[in-house]
């Protein structure tokens, strides 16, 4: 009864992982800023780019799950329990601007959480710093993306700016954590496929 018990909280997990009806801990940096109003093309990009971000923290999601239940002991479990948990932060305040703006989550979470899934579980069998390893450039490549997104967001949309700048924070000290329990640096090549992958994502999410 206790593996039915575990299947049915991690089904009950993912399904509200995808559709972003999960709940922070932290309060929402966005929550005492000002909303200003959006023109249509603005408040559209604005949307796009959260959309983007949200797909990103369902990855993440993925991500840390299949690494935490492949990781060959427990203080990386640990580690990545945590990361999910303050990913999870993300999640939330993502959908919660995503609804703000009169928009949704991508229709290809699916595809996105079962890819990012297998992604996590290919890395955690390669070993615990191959593992880091990935998690390091993973957090990397989202910081630069982020830092990215403060630049193209509307200027005066200071509440998806908020939120953005927070997650920033967050992913330098969720790689910095990951940098120092041991991981190995992830060759070139690999870190090139996942800039490719990443940049198939992030294009087809802004859409869909």
């Amino acid at each position: 009864m206790q593996r039915v018990d575990e299947m049915i909280a991690g089904l009950d997990k993912v399904l509200r992982v995808m559709t972003g009806v999960v709940s922070a801990l932290r309060e929402n940096p966005a929550l005492k800023v000002v909303d200003n109003t959006l023109n249509e093309t603005e408040r559209h990009h604005s949307a796009g780019l959260m959309r983007v971000n949200h797909v990103g923290e369902v990855c993440a999601q993925a991500l840390y799950d299949s690494q935490r239940h492949f990781a060959k002991n427990e203080a990386l479990k640990t580690q990545f329990a945590q990361a999910a948990r303050e990913e999870e932060d993300h999640l939330a305040w993502t959908a919660e601007r995503l609804r703000e703006l009169n928009s949704r989550p991508s229709i290809l979470n699916p595809l996105w959480y079962g890819g990012a899934y297998l992604l996590g579980a290919a890395a955690a069998k390669a070993g615990d710093a191959h593992s880091l390893g990935f998690v390091v450039e993973t957090e990397r490549q989202v910081e630069a993306h982020l830092a990215s997104h403060l630049k193209s967001l509307p200027a005066h949309d200071e509440k998806s700016r908020a939120i953005v700048e927070q997650m920033r924070i967050d992913e330098v000290e969720h790689g910095a954590a990951a940098k120092s329990l041991g991981a190995a640096e992830m060759p070139l090549p690999l870190r090139k496929a996942m800039q490719l992958a990443a940049k198939v994502m992030t294009r087809t999410a802004y859409y869909l």
